[in-house]
């Protein structure tokens, strides 16, 4: 059996390449791909060539062991079925539902330990939205938003979406969100937002001093922009919090540091998924992140805003579309066959 496989092969480039499956293997699971989601933060950074050379892609995710250099897989939200098992595999396991952290690719190899069971009130699409779910809870667990504090989100991409949607739950004084594009604008605003602005207008200091009059007690950066970076800590108050979620790559970051940041006790927290801050690691698991990540999924059912769904093979479309015209999409899924059978019976 061949499977097709996604690669990024050169700055504004991929491709489709098949490649015969190898043999299962002891207690490997073979998984035909239903969904995957194109994470657009990371993989523009890719497409557009805009990764350091020679990192690990990443170390604690066994199907991305390799470095950052073309041609390179990537992704890592899929959803497939299990169609075989190897000869020491629990075959209970065949035409289960499941979630991993693979490659775009058509199916996959992999070990039990490796996947993982999808509820089943959730459809394929929405289990796919697990990766960036787990990173909005990841956020808003290292903001520790408080009581009444003023909160504001630069970023209305998919995660800042969903983290937006997290922290709406929460009774904050106020909740800003900041994006260029009015569709995200939008969107932020039916997630829960306060109130949503562009970040490049001529009155968004006033904008945001009628809402947050001594600034934001906790900043999220999550746009990916380096520029986004300086705006936040503009924005935030004395003794404020900066929660910096993005990745830049390669793009340097250029702060002025020597004005009223010197003196305001600004911090500036690191926060990335793929581990836990280390003052939870006491009580929490990254099964427990999981496990809330799964019940925010069937409390927000994220589907929503599934922007534009692509057969694999129309790849260099979907980032193409991405690229070029960001402010019309939002989640962009990559769809296989078999998955129009697949959302018709969930539920």
């Amino acid at each position: 059996m061949k499977r097709a496989a996604l690669f990024f092969t050169a700055p504004g480039q991929v491709s489709i390449q098949e490649k015969t499956l190898p043999r299962l293997e002891n207690s490997q699971l073979l998984v035909q791909s239903l969904v995957s989601a194109i994470s657009p933060g990371t993989e523009l950074l890719i497409y557009r060539g805009e990764f350091p050379a020679n990192l690990p892609v990443d170390e604690n995710i066994p199907a991305l062991q390799n470095e950052f250099s073309y041609p390179l897989q990537y992704g890592y939200a899929t959803v497939g079925r299990v169609i075989d098992t190897g000869p020491e595999a629990d075959t209970s396991w065949k035409g289960r539902l499941v979630f991993a952290f693979q490659p775009h690719a058509s199916h996959f190899v992999s070990r039990p330990a490796e996947l993982i069971p999808i509820p089943a009130e959730l459809s394929p699409e929405e289990a796919a939205f697990l990766p960036n779910m787990e990173t909005a809870v990841n956020f808003v667990m290292d903001g520790k938003p408080l009581l009444g504090e003023h909160v504001t989100v630069f970023g209305q991409g998919i995660v800042g979406l969903l983290t937006t949607a997290l922290l709406a739950q929460h009774p904050l004084g106020s909740l800003v969100t900041l994006d260029r594009y009015s569709f995200r604008r939008r969107a932020s605003l039916d997630s829960g937002a306060s109130a949503s602005f562009d970040p490049q207008s001529a009155d968004l200091m006033a904008d945001l001093a009628a809402l947050q009059p001594d600034g934001a007690d906790l900043s999220y950066e999550l746009s990916g922009s380096p520029a986004a970076l300086e705006q936040a800590i503009e924005v935030t108050g004395y003794a404020g919090r900066v929660v910096v979620g993005s990745w830049y790559g390669k793009k340097r970051v250029n702060l002025d540091l020597g004005g009223r940041f010197h003196r305001s006790r600004i911090r500036l927290i690191s926060s990335q998924v793929s581990s836990l801050a280390p003052e939870f690691s006491g009580r929490w698991s990254k099964e427990r992140r999981f496990s809330i990540a799964w019940k925010m999924i069937q409390q927000l059912r994220p589907s929503r805003w599934v922007s534009h769904r692509f057969p694999l093979e129309e790849a260099e479309r979907a980032f193409h579309l991405l690229d070029s015209s960001p402010g019309e999409a939002l989640q962009v899924l990559f769809i296989y066959t078999g998955a129009k059978n697949e959302e018709s019976n969930v539920g």
